[in-house]
């Protein structure tokens, strides 16, 4: 299965705005570009989100690790995946 399948790309595309200010894709073809630029993550669930941010060095207290699910970068896909975005 690629990355970036059908489910992710439609995710980001309706989001894409709980991280930036305007539009950066209209298509799905624009999505998947865009998102390679990125190199964004699509990880299989929560707790492999905690630790792609761990991984990253960013420093979670306990209150931010609870909450990291809400953080802007990280697009929840409604399968138990989440898709992770470092604009």
């Amino acid at each position: 299965m690629e990355m970036y399948d059908d489910a992710v790309l439609d995710v980001f595309l309706r989001d894409q705005k709980q991280l930036f200010d305007e539009e950066v894709a209209s298509s799905r073809e624009e999505a998947r570009q865009f998102l390679e630029e990125l190199m964004a993550v699509v990880v299989d669930s929560a707790d492999e989100v905690r630790e792609y941010f761990e991984e990253e060095g960013v420093d979670l207290g306990e209150e931010e690790a609870g909450n990291i699910l809400e953080a802007d970068e990280v697009f929840e896909i409604g399968d138990g995946r989440y898709l992770i975005v470092e604009g």
